[in-house]
């Protein structure tokens, strides 16, 4: 059980992050009187996580910067023959990790320096940016799944040894939610989905259209690129609330009014 007081609330508001509005609270948590007024005071409801619900309602985000993924190939050109990408910190998926070499991005219009590789390296060379990076470049980036590159735009790719010239691969990630197959199956959810997610901070806004990515290796995560976090006020670490599987706008309104 966990005790939700005026203290912790007032420690969330000092953190940047807000408080969610309604604030949602476990079957057997408490929340201390004073704890109570002082959402009271700020119009901020209080809503109940049915039993068993609290960890399948609520998805981390992952907010993903710009980063770019190698394939063996580009590595050694970029960095020179024999290299390899070095572990800096793992990412939240296992097995993933950010690494120390960095790539600087150029466009029409800019660049962009101290661009993060991901490692481990893949098949096919793949950078993700921010559709405001974008415009810094001057490209126009189609939104994509990862590993969907058939006719993106491509894009110049400079290293501490050489460049890179893609003719194709420079995409918006769409955003996404990792599931293992415990996940997934807890919330009913299958590879695929069509997800709504609603973000619970000062600015409600909600994720209309997040794509399901199950595989058993994945751990729970909902990612997003910088614009969609700034957006909705959101961080790393924070969550996002599942409230629709295959539905639209519309359909969630409907239910509510039913």
């Amino acid at each position: 059980m966990g005790l939700i007081t005026e203290t912790s609330l007032r420690a969330m508001l000092g953190s940047g992050r807000g408080l969610p509005n309604p604030f949602p609270i476990g079957a057997e948590d408490r929340v201390t009187p004073a704890a109570a007024d002082f959402l009271k005071d700020r119009r901020i409801g209080l809503r109940r996580i049915a039993p068993g619900r609290e960890a399948g309602a609520l998805i981390p985000v992952g907010v993903s910067n710009r980063h770019v993924h190698l394939s063996p190939s580009h590595v050694e050109v970029l960095f020179g023959r024999g290299s390899r990408l070095h572990s800096l910190r793992e990412l939240s998926q296992k097995g993933q990790f950010a690494a120390q070499e960095t790539v600087t991005l150029v466009g029409p219009k800019g660049e962009i320096p101290g661009v993060r590789v991901l490692g481990p390296s893949r098949g096919v060379t793949q950078v993700e940016i921010s559709q405001t990076d974008g415009r810094q470049l001057g490209v126009a980036p189609a939104v994509r799944l990862s590993g969907d590159l058939a006719g993106t735009p491509g894009i110049l790719i400079r290293g501490p040894a050489g460049a890179v010239v893609l003719s194709e691969g420079l995409i918006v990630a769409r955003n996404h939610v990792h599931l293992s197959t415990d996940d997934a199956a807890r919330l009913s959810v299958q590879h695929g989905d069509r997800l709504l997610l609603q973000s619970l901070g000062d600015r409600p806004i909600v994720f209309a259209d997040a794509t399901a990515r199950v595989d058993e290796r994945f751990s729970l995560d909902f990612h997003i690129d910088t614009d969609e976090a700034n957006a909705a006020f959101l961080r790393t670490g924070d969550v996002v609330r599942l409230v629709g599987i295959n539905m639209n706008i519309a359909d969630l309104f409907r239910e509510r009014q039913t």
